[in-house]
């Protein structure tokens, strides 16, 4: 049966040679190496690589497109760090922000009671350590118990944890103990050293970011992955980064989800580097699905690339549309994302996943389905 599957699969797309035997290892379920992920990138048509993703989609999730009833909370853009893709920090910004703890409360009761997700992110201010945001969400779960609290990507818990003085799995296990319930992906940016050094060199480095998930993982705290692409970096630094994924998940099963983010170049340092095409996006989905082959769920983030791509992400191995984010989130609307006020309702989802000929599934923030 295997190898009739191929066979078709040849016959509906113009396969190199040299991409046959991925293909025959991608259908009889045997992972691909580091040399086979940088060929899929460079020499895979989109055809080709979209039905190959779809495969793996379609083994690991059905047709089932997830989403969730979601919002953000960025609590400041006064950030110690000045990356250079940026557009959120206020080294670019025309403004800077800094909620009060009141008024990052009155967000959190204004939500209402069936929206079940927090996710909170932003910059890295300089003053603020672990016991202000330990005790943020002591008071976000006194008011909504029962709400899932995303919080602090691991360069804002790098930071908050070496300014209070404690190990990584003390701080972690603290926050856990004050209400934090899973971490989110951000900051992974792209692992390796030198370019990272390029475009974040002040930022938290990549085996520091690694090390925060594996502790997070290991006290029960589970915790999504993400990468930033479509600047700088080549395939073999996309490869790379998704190697040292694949690794870390085969230890932990800790990660929830993997996200591709686009790099916008508006109001940034890096403006001068032109945007990626659609079709190098939807690669960048079809190549991750193919590669992690441990993780379950490919997210498109659709405030990134818009409802339209995010739809169209769902041929090339995404399973997952994020949520309704209820106007809450500026990190990409400031770099210039099509969406300036992102906001979807859950009818608009709905029919958005089932244009895609998807079945829409209403889920929590661990993918247990709630529809």
């Amino acid at each position: 049966m295997q190898g009739l599957e191929t066979e078709t699969l040849f016959e509906l797309v113009d396969v190199p040679g040299n991409l046959r035997e991925i293909a025959r290892k991608v259908y009889e379920g045997v992972r691909i190496s580091p040399a086979d992920g940088v060929a899929l990138f460079e020499r895979g048509e989109i055809g080709f690589l979209g039905k190959l993703a779809d495969l793996l989609r379609t083994r690991i999730n059905v047709e089932n497109a997830y989403f969730i009833r979601n919002f953000h909370i960025e609590p400041t853009n006064i950030c110690v760090n000045k990356c250079k893709f940026c557009s959120y920090s206020h080294h670019y910004s025309k403004t800077r922000w800094e909620l009060t703890v009141d008024e990052i409360l009155d967000k959190v009761r204004t939500q209402q009671a069936n929206v079940i997700e927090l996710h909170i992110t932003g910059a890295v201010h300089p003053d603020r350590d672990i016991h202000y945001y330990g005790t943020l969400l002591e008071k976000i779960k006194a008011i909504r118990p029962g709400m899932h609290v995303k919080a602090y990507s691991a360069v804002e818990l790098d930071y908050m944890i070496r300014k209070s003085g404690m190990d990584v799995r003390d701080g972690l296990a603290y926050l856990k103990a004050c209400g934090l319930d899973s971490v989110p992906g951000g900051g992974a940016e792209i692992f390796d050293e030198a370019l990272r050094e390029e475009i974040c060199g002040m930022k938290t480095s990549s085996a520091a970011w690694l090390e925060i998930h594996e502790t997070a993982h290991g006290l029960g705290i589970p915790s999504n992955a993400t990468m930033l692409y479509g600047h700088r970096e080549t395939y073999a630094h996309r490869i790379d980064h998704l190697e040292r994924l694949r690794k870390l998940q085969d230890r932990t099963g800790g990660f929830n989800a993997f996200i591709p983010l686009k790099f916008r170049n508006t109001n940034n340092a890096m403006s001068g580097i032109p945007e990626v095409s659609v079709t190098e996006d939807m690669k960048m989905y079809a190549v991750a699905r193919i590669y992690l082959d441990n993780f379950s769920h490919l997210k498109a983030y659709w405030p990134a690339i818009g409802r339209k791509l995010a739809q169209v992400s769902l041929a090339f191995g995404v399973d997952d549309l994020d949520g309704t984010i209820n106007d809450s989130t500026r990190i990409y609307s400031l770099a210039g994302a099509e969406d300036q006020n992102p906001v979807i309702t859950v009818s608009q989802m709905i029919a958005m996943i089932r244009e895609a000929k998807r079945v829409p599934v209403e889920r929590d923030s661990l993918y247990n389905s709630l529809s």
